[in-house]
This record gives structure tokens, C-alpha cells and sequence, in this order.
């Protein structure tokens, strides 16, 4: 396969762009933090003048920070449960069922809009057990095709800002409800992040609105029945952090005695069902 793919995205969509292209620049890293080497090979694909994004190099572990993590994350929960479903929803161009490499005993879903999982059939080749569902997160429809009998992880990342606290609450609680034993990891803005939305120019390129803001996990916990929190980083103090780059390790030094710039990008972990 040769030719270009062509694009026509709008809205929390098109930011998938922004975190592909920083994904691929991470890859070329002497010692890098993802080492994505399939999203360089996507954004070959793509026909796309990446230049117009303006995505400084050193600025990628704002996003390659949080994949690494829940990397790690997905990485313990199928170690633990190797005959599991995991359920990515708002998978964008992201990479992490060919980075993961699953067994041969999870069935994995990637699920997004219409637009977005044919562009992902386009770039990504299939593989078994592997499943694509086209769809908008908040459509409940979808959940309840996914077989509900084995221990389920649901990875919202880069998605729970672009939905209301009502309808992110219950997508959430729809999963704990369905699926009875599993985890969920979900990264938030923090309220500072929110309320500062029109100063960030990815907002103002996709034209996307930001709207659920948490500042710690009880904002949630305390609306989620039958979820208990496994773990809750900063972006600050991820297990991945390690490798980013000189200004985000002098910014952290910075940060460390302001909690509120501290909390802006947050990573949680939540457990629900009988402990395994």
C-alpha cells in the first residue's frame, strides 16, 4: 500500500492529529518515552501537510507521557487477566492493541466516531480478535453488544474533556454496570485547564469545546457507584515521566508547590467489581 490517505476531520476528531504527530516525533528520540514506531508509519500514510499543526518537538510528552502510562496500565491488567476485553473508546489513530500485542485470549474493541474507524481500516491492518465499532462514546447502544463475561478494562484517554460530567458519569457507570469486574482508565483536565480553554490553540484549530473538569478523584468517585480507585497521577509524577524533556522537568520543580498548576492533567485508575 502505497498511496496517500487522504483525510476530513473537524472537532475533538481532528486533535487526534495533534497526539499522532507528537507520537511519531517521540519515536525518533534517542531514548524515547512511547517509541511508537507504528504512528510514524501513520503519519507516512496520512496525506497531511503536518507542518500546519505546529507541534514543537520538545512539547510531544504532553501527550506521549500519558500513553506510556496507560500503557503500563493496560500492560498489568492483562498480565493479570490474560483471557479479558478491553474496550478503547475514542481510540483516535492510536496504536496501543499492535504496541500491546495482545494474546491470543482478549478480545479487543476500538471504538470512535464513523469518520475516525474508517480512516483506522485504512492505515491499520486487522489482526484476530480484534474489533472496530463506529460510533459516538455517549450511545450506550454499543456497549451492550460487547459480551459481558470475562473481566473488562475500558481505556478512555483523551476523551473525557470533550464530554459533559452527565453523560461522561454515565458511560462510565454503564461499563461498571455491564461488565461486573475490571478496571477503568480515564485522564481529566483539571478546572483551570477548563476555564482557560480559549487560550489553547488546539481548541481553536479543531473548534472543539471543552467541558468536564475534575480536580481529584472523589469529584468522581463520589458520583460513581461501585468504583474504588486503584491509582491517581499527575502528569507531573507518572510512572513515565522519566525521559520527558528539560523544560518539563524544570516545570515540575516549578508546579510542586502549586497544587492547582500541578493537577492540570491527571491520569486515574479505578477498579470495580470483586477484588481480584
Amino acid at each position: 500500500m502505497t498511496d496517500k490517505v487522504s483525510i476530513d476531520l473537524s472537532g475533538p476528531s481532528q486533535t487526534m492529529l495533534t497526539t499522532l504527530y507528537c507520537k511519531a516525533l517521540d519515536a525518533d528520540w534517542e531514548q524515547p518515552i512511547l517509541g511508537d514506531d507504528y504512528a510514524k508509519a501513520a503519519v507516512a500514510r496520512i496525506d497531511y501537510d503536518w507542518d500546519e499543526l505546529k507541534v514543537n518537538n520538545r512539547w510531544t510528552p504532553l501527550v506521549t507521557v500519558r500513553t506510556a502510562q496507560f500503557d503500563v496500565w493496560a500492560g498489568e491488567f492483562l498480565a493479570a487477566h490474560p483471557d479479558a476485553t478491553v474496550i478503547h473508546v475514542g481510540c483516535g489513530l492510536d496504536s496501543r492493541v499492535f504496541r500491546l500485542d495482545p494474546g491470543p485470549g482478549v478480545q479487543w474493541y476500538d471504538v470512535d466516531f464513523p469518520a475516525v474507524i474508517s480512516l483506522r481500516e485504512k492505515i491499520f491492518p486487522s489482526r484476530p480478535n480484534y474489533h472496530l465499532v463506529p460510533t459516538a462514546a455517549t450511545d450506550p447502544s454499543w456497549l451492550d453488544a460487547i459480551p459481558a463475561d470475562r473481566p473488562t478494562l475500558l481505556l478512555a484517554e483523551g476523551i473525557s474533556m470533550y464530554l459533559t460530567e452527565d453523560d461522561g458519569i454515565a458511560l462510565l457507570q454503564h461499563v461498571i454496570d455491564r461488565f461486573k469486574t475490571g478496571e477503568i482508565a480515564i485522564d481529566y483536565y483539571s478546572r483551570l485547564v477548563v476555564r482557560s480553554q480559549k487560550t489553547h490553540r488546539l481548541q481553536r484549530q479543531s473548534g472543539s469545546t471543552l467541558y468536564w473538569a475534575v480536580n481529584k478523584p472523589s469529584d468522581v468517585l463520589g458520583r460513581l457507584a461501585g468504583a474504588r480507585l486503584v491509582d491517581a497521577v499527575t502528569f507531573f509524577d507518572a510512572s513515565t515521566f522519566g525521559r520527558a524533556s528539560g523544560v518539563f522537568r524544570l516545570m515540575r520543580h516549578l508546579v510542586r508547590p502549586l497544587p492547582p498548576l500541578r493537577r492540570t492533567f491527571q491520569y486515574h485508575r479505578y477498579a470495580y467489581g470483586p477484588v481480584s
